[in-house]
């Protein structure tokens, strides 16, 4: 019998209303729109529900995700960021010249003084006054080596240490640089990604191009400048020993120290150790707050091994200034007045809130490892956005009303039951978009144009095989009932080939090749259901009302 249980028409009728009221505020985007920044902007400033409820102009009961518009839709901000991996390097061999002054210091009856040279970024050199101890020198220096594997999977040393003349030479293997480019790739994408993110922008496309260089696209960003200033500060905090403090800026700060300025005291410099005691990357939260004054500060925490280099030294060196520097300027030297066991603390400057906040912010993203070189830089203005979406708008419009014709005039009351389903397929698939929060763009579009053509499909398997049924002298209901049952599988095997290139066109592909597979997956789902349940409901409920003797499909 041509009947469909009552449980299951409730299913449908439920699908089919929740997918269309998750697709309905992008028929109201203005005010949707309208509503999320008065939220936004309530939970920043700890409003009332009841201004809230006078500010929004979108009922609070009703759903209210968007579709994200991509970059070639929404305008933006794109750039192509080249990471500067020989900056890894020399930070590397800064940071082993303690190790190498400690291992050697022990030795000094063997190998004399101990002399720092200076050196290309990616080398350090060590001059000792004793070269027939360069054997022993040798010896302990490699002793600080750890070990690596490479790409091949063989173990190897991550540190190359030899002699020339009466200096030491200390490089990082082949193996260590291939992993540490990977590292710096790998750590660059992260922390610029939750930089983005920290402050709200939804959907970036974020991507390695090459061995060194970012893709970074981000919708909704007023302009590159804007967004290089987001990613761009490299937000480098250490906590250094004040060796002295002076008023030029040619001061001689000796083997293994540095000499920056203030930030707050114009004409001031400090000497500091080159080695910081503790670095950015060992924080794990950074918050904006007020000192005892009231003045805007930033509230920090070390992990454990930063809290106890940061205790063991504050234990140590009472009464010492101790520098905290950000981005190569001295941000306080405050005098250490206690031990400061927790690991946690108060940085303190003329800051403004903004400038607290935004430092708070680039703090807990975490500290670039190594600086960014923009090699290309484009603002996409939200007017040739505008007008891609127009254009998609128009190319829907036509192909959907091409279909609408050519379905009504070829089967009839059926193909007007086709047209119906269509339309509710075209706003399930909004529905869709809006839940998952995929982003559209210029190939979703065409994904969704083509979603049109294919949806269906489906209608006119079912609808020729009804009318071959009819042609065996059946009755109507058996007719409807066959055709369906016979033209499932057909329906089952096309779509389901198709939905299997779109998964692999969203696994291997990335940016407008993803995005037309997310549109092209969801409308083979949603145009299947549209097609075997939707639109087979339609046709039994007017049966069921009309009960005809005869029909034409």
């Amino acid at each position: 019998m041509l009947q469909i249980d009552l449980w299951k028409r409730l299913l449908i009728w439920t699908t089919v209303a929740v997918g269309l009221a998750l697709a309905l505020p992008n028929l109201f985007y203005p005010r949707v729109e309208q509503h999320n920044d008065a939220v936004a902007a309530i939970e920043l400033s700890g409003e009332t529900p009841e201004l809230l409820e006078q500010r929004g102009s979108w009922p609070e009961f009703l759903p209210s995700g968007l579709v994200n518009l991509g970059l070639d839709l929404r305008g933006g901000a794109h750039l192509l960021a080249e990471v500067q991996v020989t900056d890894v390097y020399e930070s590397r061999m800064t940071a082993l010249w303690p190790e190498v002054r400690d291992v050697l210091r022990p030795e000094r009856a063997t190998v004399g003084t101990i002399r720092l040279q200076s050196s290309p970024v990616d080398e350090l050199r060590v001059r000792i006054s004793e070269p027939a101890g360069m054997d022993r020198a040798l010896e302990l220096v490699r002793g600080l080596a750890q070990p690596v594997v490479s790409l091949t999977g063989a173990l190897s040393n991550d540190l190359e240490v030899r002699a020339e003349g009466d200096e030491i030479v200390v490089t990082l293997s082949e193996a260590e640089q291939i992993a540490t480019d990977e590292r710096t790739m790998l750590q660059s994408l992260e922390i610029i990604r939750r930089r983005i993110d920290e402050v709200g922008t939804r959907e970036p496309t974020i991507q390695r191009q090459g061995s060194d260089r970012i893709l970074i696209q981000v919708p909704g960003i007023g302009s590159a400048a804007e967004l290089k200033e987001i990613i761009g500060t490299t937000a480098q905090l250490t906590f250094q020993p004040v060796i002295g403090r002076s008023s030029d800026a040619n001061a001689v700060a000796g083997i293994g120290n540095e000499i920056l300025p203030s930030m707050d005291e114009a004409g001031t410099f400090y000497i500091l150790e080159q080695s910081p005691v503790v670095t950015g990357e060992e924080l794990v939260d950074a918050q904006p707050a007020f000192d005892q004054n009231g003045r805007p500060a930033v509230n920090f925490r070390f992990n454990p091994a930063g809290a106890r280099k940061f205790g063991d030294y504050t234990a140590a060196n009472i009464g010492n200034p101790f520098a905290i520097v950000l981005d190569a300027e001295v941000i306080s030297a405050p005098v250490i007045q206690s031990h400061i066991p927790g690991g946690s603390g108060i940085i303190t400057g003329n800051f403004s809130v903004e400038e607290s906040t935004q430092l708070a912010v680039l703090l807990r993203a975490g500290a670039l490892p190594a600086g960014l070189e923009f090699l290309e830089e484009r603002t996409i203005g939200p007017e040739l956005g505008q007008d891609s979406i127009d254009a998609g708008r128009i190319a829907t419009m036509i192909a959907f009303a091409a279909v609408l014709v050519f379905m009504a005039l070829s089967y009839g009351l059926f193909g007007l039951f086709a047209n119906v389903a269509l339309i509710v397929n075209i706003g399930l698939i909004f529905g869709l978009l809006s839940l998952i929060g995929a982003t559209l763009t210029l190939p979703g579009i065409a994904g969704i144009v083509l979603t049109v053509g294919m949806a269906v499909d489906a209608n006119v398997l079912i609808f020729e095989r009804i009318r071959e049924e009819l042609r065996t002298a059946k009755g109507p209901a058996r007719a409807i009932e066959l055709g369906y049952e016979r033209a499932l599988s057909a329906i089952l095997d096309a779509n389901i080939t198709t939905f299997i290139t779109a998964v692999i066109l969203f696994v291997m592909g990335s940016g407008p090749v993803r995005g037309f597979a997310i549109t092209l997956g969801l409308g083979i789902l949603t145009s299947v259901f549209t097609a075997i349940f939707f639109t087979r409901l339609l046709i039994i409920m007017w049966f069921e009302r009309r009960r005809p003797k005869t029909i034409e499909v």
